[in-house]
């Protein structure tokens, strides 16, 4: 029979819990640029996850399905969304659960990459009461006040989770440096 220490490990911190699971996700990505995940969480239950990646059916960017992924030297840092096909991880959470009927108002969202400018819109439109993210991401400075005036718009506000990312440089490719192997400072080039 176990000793009752074996049952009395600490649990896991419910913030750090679903980051993981966003980090998880996020190993179903495709894009070369960033790979992101997301965790849809709703009366502490997850009720959605999306990670970022072409449309259903079409080539993934890792397969030459994006130009903008299969030629980043074509696109300065934070330029050719236009071009780029890919779906962002907190869209495809948002999409998922449309998809399938469920409701998300109320619900909060735990990313492995601070939203872009565009996601953090659709978060705040469709009701969702707070956002924990890994990385942080930076929007261009014209944006930079358009940014904060959303961010402070949704309810329960926006906060980094600060756990270890292992995985940092194959998520985020683009932003380590060559010469520390660590990760960059934010860019606006996110997903």
């Amino acid at each position: 029979m176990p000793s009752k220490d074996t049952f009395t490990a600490e649990r896991m911190a419910r913030d750090e819990y679903y980051m993981r699971l966003a980090m998880a996700v996020r190993e179903r990505a495709s894009c070369l640029g960033s790979r992101v995940g997301a965790v849809l969480v709703l009366q502490d239950r997850v009720i959605a996850t999306g990670y970022n990646g072409t449309p259903m059916g079409m080539k993934n960017c890792d397969e030459g399905g994006c130009d903008r992924c299969a030629h980043p030297e074509r696109y300065p840092a934070g330029q050719g969304y236009d071009a780029c096909i890919c779906v962002h991880a907190e869209q495809n959470l948002l999409l998922t659960a449309a998809r399938f009927g469920i409701a998300v108002r109320g619900a909060v969202v735990y990313t492995t990459m601070q939203p872009c400018f565009g996601c953090l819109k659709e978060l705040l439109q469709a009701e969702i009461e707070a956002v924990y993210y890994l990385h942080p991401w930076q929007p261009p400075d014209h944006l930079q006040e358009q940014y904060e005036r959303i961010q402070k718009a949704i309810p329960h506000g926006i906060r980094q989770v600060n756990i270890p990312d292992e995985r940092a440089a194959w998520a985020m490719p683009r932003r380590v440096t060559a010469e520390t192997g660590h990760a960059a400072p934010p860019v606006a080039d996110a997903e």
